[in-house]
């Protein structure tokens, strides 16, 4: 089985829970807004719509890469436009000088501050890198465009 991209369906019901905070502020209890992680997977690994939480298994390995990935930089608000709610990280995800020699072509968004919840799931053509840099490159932040969008 290959990687699937998908929202995750244990991030549709977290939302109506309250447990993700995206963005700079927070209305909920909670003194700060969320950390959120970016971490690679091998093509071989299974992450789909059915994926609840950042788990090792399957993840890239090698040179420069550490394992959970890397923080998303999170300076954007979510924000609603013609009905569609949306919100895109403020920068790429990037990992410089890696070597990641087996293919992978899966990146998981998780929640590393709630326990390593699982939000989506994004996969691309599958890649190495020998002494490289890898970036995954962030859309407009906007209703057509944002990496979630919700409607």
């Amino acid at each position: 089985m290959a990687n699937t991209a998908a929202i995750c369906n244990s991030f549709k019901t977290e939302l109506l829970q309250g447990i993700h905070a995206f963005g700079t502020s927070v209305v909920r209890a909670g003194t700060g807004a969320d950390t959120f992680k970016a971490a690679l997977f091998l093509a071989s690994a299974t992450l789909s719509k059915s994926t609840t939480a950042y788990s090792a298994t399957g993840e890239v390995s090698g040179t420069n890469y550490t394992a959970g990935g890397v923080t998303v930089t999170n300076a954007n608000a979510p924000a609603n436009a013609s009905d569609i709610t949306y919100w895109t990280p403020s920068a790429s995800f990037a990992w410089t000088t890696v070597t990641l020699g087996t293919a992978f072509d899966c990146c998981l968004l998780y929640n590393s501050t709630q326990s390593n919840k699982a939000v989506a799931v994004f996969t691309f053509s599958s890649q190495t890198v020998t002494a490289g840099n890898f970036t995954l490159t962030q859309p407009t932040n906007d209703q057509t465009t944002g990496l979630l969008r919700l409607s």
